[in-house]
């Protein structure tokens, strides 16, 4: 199975969830079952198949939070010199050459990525069309809305 880019912010907040899963909430789950099961007739228990419904969940999420850590391949962007080069988990204040709009974006792997915390996935088109130029260079984005040129004005290896 080919590795999955990621980086060792994203590695580690991935780590914590499945101790915080492994270690608080399946046990949670455990007693709240056992709690179910002592007040008789498991058919018409609600509370026994809402809990055994989180335990399904819960399950889940550690075996997808494992497969993901088996499958990454952890990039700490800290311990590469800057060039000035943009490469995955860089991150990229860009320039809009026609509004002078400045934005910023980290460049992540695709379980990392969350606009809202301007974190974009290395496969979206603004990273594909960045990845690989220096500061300074100027590149041009397809977008629903049309082509946009953004200019590289910095690139932080961070």
């Amino acid at each position: 199975m080919n590795k999955i880019p990621m980086t060792k912010r994203g590695a580690d907040a991935l780590r914590a969830e499945l101790d915080t899963l492994k270690n608080e909430k399946r046990p949670q789950i455990i007693a709240a079952i056992a709690e179910a099961r002592a007040h008789g007739d498991l058919k018409e228990n609600a509370e026994y198949h809402a809990a055994r419904e989180q335990q399904g969940f819960t399950e889940g999420r550690i075996r997808d939070i494992e497969g993901k850590l088996s499958n990454a391949h952890i990039i700490d962007v800290t311990q590469l010199s800057n060039e000035g080069k943009v490469v995955f988990g860089t991150t990229v204040d860009l320039i809009n050459c026609d509004t002078d709009e400045t934005i910023r974006y980290q460049i992540v792997g695709d379980d990392e990525a969350d606009i809202k915390h301007a974190k974009i996935s290395v496969n979206s088109p603004i990273a594909r069309a960045l990845v690989g130029k220096h500061e300074g260079d100027t590149t041009i984005v397809k977008t629903p809305n049309g082509e946009v040129e953004y200019e590289i004005s910095t690139v932080e290896y961070i």
